[in-house]
């Protein structure tokens, strides 16, 4: 069987990283009724800071997209193959910010261009971001996501 999402990832030079694990008693993921919901996620390389004042927004928006890559690793790791993936639903971000900071879409724009870029027309999705005061670890960045998969 061809991984078609794998040859993608090839042609765009994506190598997936390992999927990390939850730090408490949760899941990465959860499946209900063709939907995977999964946890929350930020950059590998555990960054620290805020937008707008310690990283630029092209800095958020690199974030962004290796926070999407963090995804793929867990969807690839669930899933066995990229190709099971039918939709991406919805991406929620929370934005590290100062509270002057106004370019939260410009951040998030990473991620979605990442999953259009993989996907296709199916990496289209409804999204919604926020400017958070503080998230886990002071990460620059954490996305929710939900796709549509078969099993």
């Amino acid at each position: 069987m061809t991984n078609l999402i794998d040859e993608r990832l090839m042609v765009l030079n994506i190598e997936l990283p390992k999927a990390s694990n939850p730090a408490g008693k949760y899941t990465n993921f959860v499946i209900v009724n063709g939907l995977m919901f999964v946890s929350g996620k930020g950059p590998s390389g555990n960054p620290k800071g805020k937008l707008g004042s310690t990283f630029t927004t092209e800095e958020g928006y690199q974030f962004a997209r290796n926070t999407g890559i963090e995804l793929l690793a867990v969807l690839k790791d669930a899933l066995g193959s990229l190709d099971k993936v039918k939709r991406v639903v919805k991406l929620q971000g929370f934005v590290n910010a100062e509270p002057h900071f106004e370019e939260h879409h410009k951040v998030l724009n990473g991620i979605s261009d990442l999953m259009y870029d993989v996907f296709g027309e199916k990496g289209v999705h409804a999204r919604s971001v926020f400017g958070a005061v503080s998230v886990r670890e002071n990460l620059p960045i954490i996305v929710d996501s939900i796709f549509e998969v078969e099993k």
